[in-house]
């Protein structure tokens, strides 16, 4: 659908129709195998020779449009859906690297995610170097001859901070490595992150895409650009794969990224999205176009309010023309439009902010963002709560920090809520 604009995909892509039945709407296919033709054609589809479906944790015809028209919203060669946004970015990891090899992330993420870089992966001998994603710096000072990603946030959470990608990107692909971009609060209506220098782009689709919080996904998009063949880097795409029929990789060509990742990760760790789920997140992307309007129009509002409210001594939000990224917003957002998720800080600190979110009638308190709904939380004593004092302070968070994401109701009802709860 290359010949098509952005709202026509997200609609259309991935979905042919029903050719047996003429539906025009997405089969939901609820099977967890599949016929083969005879015994030659069942040989062909495992020794990749031919491609088709096998078993639904590796493909589902569901789940291929929901794959299909993600990569074709981010410009990529192709992608795969994972049973939630943490498994994307696991997979992600661990198909670029080995027990003794390392990552450079920033520490401008979710705490979920430090805890999975940080902690579990280190377990499994893959060490993550956390860095100032605005420090450019500091990102060089971390590459070794170990080194086999960087890793950011298009927008940081909670503090949405924005990465300068392009200078990200470039350092990464002088010195041979990819440069993997999580795109879940901006998803690809608001930045394309290959555009600007992604390798590799990480969606939770649980948030924006799904739309109304119903249900789990995440999603990987390859680029399809980066050079695995023969770069040193990366034994693992070079060297004979004795798992799989002796396959190298990188013979593959441009989409060898996320054929390994279908043929072996998902084979072996299984983490596959269910057809159902499919199914509810390309309905979402139908009208994630509309949603990212209303929610970053609402956004920029509610935060305009907060910044002349004389009881918010803070607001961390990148659409404002007084943030330090808003320069960044206009380079690499759509119209300048900086998502809807943001944290502000009550003058009264911890207790003042307890208050707050206790007094709310309309948002909700909860540990989710990027629903239909508007959302609230305290990161220090929820996402986050499982980083150590230095390191919350070193992303940005303190006891007074208020975590938003707003919705799509009616913007005055958001701002006299909210106003309600401060008094």
């Amino acid at each position: 659908m290359e010949n098509y604009g952005f709202n026509t995909i997200a609609v259309h892509g991935g979905n042919p129709g029903d050719k047996g039945t003429g539906s025009i709407g997405l089969p939901i296919h609820l099977t967890n195998a599949y016929r083969f033709e005879n015994t030659e054609h069942a040989k062909n589809l495992f020794e990749l020779s031919k491609f088709g479906n096998i078993y639904s944790r590796i493909m589902n015809p569901t789940s291929d449009a929901f794959e299909q028209r993600m990569a074709q919203l981010e410009g990529g060669v192709g992608a795969l859906a994972f049973s939630s946004g943490h498994a994307a970015i696991f997979n992600t990891i661990v198909n670029l690297a080995n027990a003794g090899d390392e990552i450079v992330s920033s520490l401008y993420i979710y705490g979920g995610a430090i805890n999975l870089l940080g902690t579990t992966l280190s377990r499994l001998g893959i060490t993550v170097k956390f860095v100032n994603p605005d420090d450019l710096g500091a990102w060089e000072e971390a590459i070794t001859d170990k080194t086999r990603g960087f890793f950011v946030e298009t927008i940081g959470n909670p503090n949405a901070n924005v990465a300068d990608l392009q200078p990200i990107a470039d350092l990464a692909h002088k010195h041979g490595i990819p440069f993997v971009v999580d795109s879940t609060f901006t998803t690809p209506y608001l930045c394309r992150p290959i555009e600007f220098g992604a390798d590799f782009v990480v969606h939770s689709a649980t948030k924006y895409i799904s739309s109304y919080g119903g249900v789990m996904g995440g999603a990987v998009i390859d680029s399809g650009r980066f050079e695995f063949k023969d770069n040193p880097r990366f034994p693992l795409y070079n060297q004979p794969d004795p798992s799989y029929h002796g396959i190298i990789y990188a013979d593959l060509g441009a989409p060898a990224f996320i054929l390994r990742m279908r043929t072996l990760l998902m084979r072996d760790i299984g983490a596959c999205l269910s057809p159902f789920n499919s199914h509810q997140l390309c309905t979402g992307l139908e009208t994630l176009p509309l949603r990212m309007d209303r929610h970053s129009q609402n956004a920029l509002k509610v935060a305009e309010y907060l910044e002349n409210h004389s009881a918010v001594s803070a607001v961390n939000y990148p659409g404002l023309k007084s943030s330090r990224y808003n320069g960044l917003v206009n380079k690499y957002f759509k119209d300048g439009m900086a998502s809807s998720v943001f944290t502000f800080v009550l003058a009264g600190g911890k207790q003042a902010g307890a208050d707050f979110i206790d007094s709310l009638k309309l948002i909700v308190h909860c540990a989710n963002v990027g629903d239909a709904k508007s959302l609230v939380s305290h990161p220090a004593t929820t996402t986050h709560s499982q980083l150590t004092p230095e390191r919350l302070l070193k992303a940005g968070i303190t006891d007074g920090t208020v975590r938003l994401s707003i919705g799509i109701e009616d913007v005055n009802d958001i701002i006299a809520d909210l106003e309600q709860a401060i008094k």
